[in-house]
Parts: C-alpha cells; sequence; structure tokens
C-alpha cells in the first residue's frame, strides 16, 4: 500500500477581539523578522486569507488577519473607523510581536487593497501590497446601489470613501507599492492598477498584470503569493 502522512495546517496563535475587531494572529516561535496586516475585500471575511498568513508566517513573519466592520464577528457596520481600524490592528500586531517598530507590510484584495493604500502612512506600513484594489468611486456606487453583502452605515463610509482619494494616497506613498491584478478581472478593469502604478513614487514599485483570471483568483495563487511575499521581504530587510 502506498505510504501517506497527515498534514496539520498551522493554527493562529492567538484568536481573539480587539476594539471590537474580531481577528486571528500569527507569530513564529522565533521573533518575526517583520509583519502583515492582511485585508480582506467586501463580502470576505479574515478566514479567507488564513492561507497567506501561513504563507508568510513559514517564513518567519508575524502575521494578523481580521474581519473589517460590518463583516464577520466584528461589532458594529462598515464605517468612517475603517482607517483607524487598520491602524489599530497594525499596533496590535507590534505588540503582539513584542516590538513596537516592528516593520509591517499592508496585503489587501479588492477593498482590502484600496483599505492597504489609504491606510499605509498612518499605520507606518512599510510596503503595500494590493491585489485588483477597487476603485473609491466604485465602491461608493456599490453602497449607493446596496449591492455589498455586509453591514454598512451608508452615508458614513460613503463620506469616508469621498475624502479619501486612492490617486492621491499612491502618490504620497513612500514606500515600495506591488500591485497585482488579473487582465480577465470583470469588477475592476485592470486599467485603473495601470494608472495607480503610473502614480507610484517608490522606484521599486510594480505591477504584475497576469493574462486572464477573474476578481478574485490572483488572491489564492500560490506563484503570486510567493512573489508577494518575496516583495515583502526585500522591503521590510
Amino acid at each position: 500500500m502506498p505510504r501517506s502522512r497527515i498534514v496539520t495546517a498551522a493554527l493562529p496563535a492567538r484568536v481573539g477581539r480587539h476594539a471590537g475587531l474580531a481577528y486571528c494572529l500569527w507569530l513564529p516561535e522565533s521573533p518575526p523578522h517583520g509583519g502583515v496586516v492582511i485585508l480582506h475585500g467586501a463580502g470576505s471575511c479574515k478566514e479567507s486569507h488564513h492561507d497567506f498568513a501561513r504563507v508568510v508566517l513559514a517564513a518567519g513573519f508575524a502575521a494578523v488577519t481580521f474581519d473589517q466592520r460590518g463583516h464577520g464577528e466584528s461589532d458594529g457596520p462598515m464605517d468612517a473607523r475603517a482607517l483607524t481600524d487598520v491602524v489599530e490592528i497594525t499596533s496590535l500586531l507590534r505588540s503582539a510581536a513584542g516590538d513596537p517598530k516592528l516593520p509591517v507590510a499592508l496585503r489587501g484584495s479588492s477593498m482590502g487593497g484600496y483599505m492597504a493604500i489609504i491606510a499605509a502612512r498612518d499605520a507606518g506600513a512599510r510596503a503595500v501590497v494590493a491585489i485588483c484594489p477597487a476603485p473609491g468611486e466604485g465602491l461608493v456606487r456599490g453602497v449607493r446601489a446596496g449591492t455589498y453583502d455586509f453591514d454598512v452605515d451608508t452615508d458614513m463610509f460613503e463620506a469616508f470613501l469621498t475624502s479619501h482619494d486612492l490617486f492621491e494616497a499612491v502618490k504620497a506613498l513612500r514606500v515600495p507599492i506591488l500591485l497585482l491584478h488579473a487582465e480577465g478581472d470583470e469588477q475592476v478593469p485592470v486599467e485603473h492598477s495601470r494608472e495607480l502604478a503610473a502614480s507610484a513614487s517608490s522606484p521599486t514599485s510594480r505591477l504584475i498584470a497576469l493574462p486572464g483570471g477573474h476578481h478574485r483568483s490572483i488572491q489564492h495563487d500560490e506563484e503570486m503569493q510567493a512573489v508577494s511575499l518575496r516583495f515583502i521581504q526585500r522591503s521590510l530587510k
């Protein structure tokens, strides 16, 4: 009979709540090389990105996934606290790692990509990975139309979105940004990321546009996860 072995996936070191936000925290056995805050997209949840948390954990990084408000187990609707929440979770990661100056990267998909770019400066991030980042105006249209399957304070979240311009945020970033986008994305055209890449000020920023695919295909692509990890390693070194 063929030999078989059982592989147990790494589990979070801690599952808890902070400032009303449900999170899963991943800590390596040795002091981490850095940290990664992982931001999910609209209608998703923290568990959807445990695969990437395990990737960075295996490379010696700490990681945290959390439910943005209106999603999963976090308190309250999605509203104007969105940016502050990313800063709070980033501080939590640094505190848990025992290093208030821990170099951190933000990695987000779709709405999470938008939030990673917008929050990078306030969170003190040293790098950003944005996967098919949603445009603010697209998020506004979705909120107005009620097309999103999550709890949202429409007026407050729309006010937040209209007051934070994605292109201005990219231009103001002084840290490298990696943009990943599927050319077959049916929700956010790849041209959006091409225009963002043209606005980036850091010389080490880059865009990778993959043929085909769809809006969610890159998030869990093992090759692109490896590319993201190498980008984070270089940026936080």
